[in-house]
Order: C-alpha cells, then sequence, then structure tokens
C-alpha cells in the first residue's frame, strides 16, 4: 500500500487512517483551529487619539503664548512711540498721550 500525505501541509496532526477514510468515503474533513484573540485594550487604538489631542492642545497653548508676546511687544512699541512723540493731533483734536515728566 503506497502511503501519501495529504495535499500541501494543511494539518500534519491528522492521523492517516482519518484522512483516508475520510477520503475513501468521500467526507469531508473538518480541522477545527484554536484561534487566539488578544485579550485587554488594544494599546495603538487608544493612543491615537490621545497623542492627537495632546498635539492640538499644545499647539493652542503656543498659540496664545505667541499671542501674549506679540501684544506684549505691541504694548511696548505704543509706549516708546508715545513716550518720544509727546502730543497727537488729529483733524483739530490733540491727545496727549503720555503724562508730562514733573
Amino acid at each position: 500500500m503506497h502511503q501519501t500525505d495529504p495535499p500541501g501541509i494543511l494539518a500534519p496532526h491528522i492521523p492517516a487512517d482519518a484522512y483516508r477514510r475520510a477520503e475513501a468515503t468521500g467526507a469531508p474533513v473538518v480541522i477545527v483551529v484554536n484561534g487566539t484573540t488578544p485579550t485587554g485594550i488594544p494599546w495603538r487604538r487608544v493612543l491615537v487619539p490621545f497623542a492627537i489631542a495632546g498635539a492640538a492642545a499644545l499647539g493652542g497653548w503656543g498659540l496664545v503664548a505667541a499671542l501674549c508676546a506679540l501684544l506684549d511687544a505691541a504694548a511696548h512699541t505704543a509706549t516708546v512711540i508715545a513716550g518720544a512723540a509727546g502730543p497727537v493731533g488729529v483733524g483739530g483734536i490733540t491727545l496727549k498721550v503720555a503724562r508730562a515728566k514733573k
């Protein structure tokens, strides 16, 4: 009797007599594979939204810091210009921007 293995490497754990019996009778061969499903939280699905939210928060704080620095520079510039220029007049209305030194 010539011994043949199942075609391909389907399941080397099937006994040869069970495979030949299924082959002779035409019965289907049922292979049960115990799969392992990961347990717990898939960290990539959790960490990506937190990373995006963290980057957005840091970008927002950076924008606020840049705006504060810009307003601070504008206020200093206005103070220096007002101190150097003295009274400012537009259309007959004169404003004294800086206080006079005593």
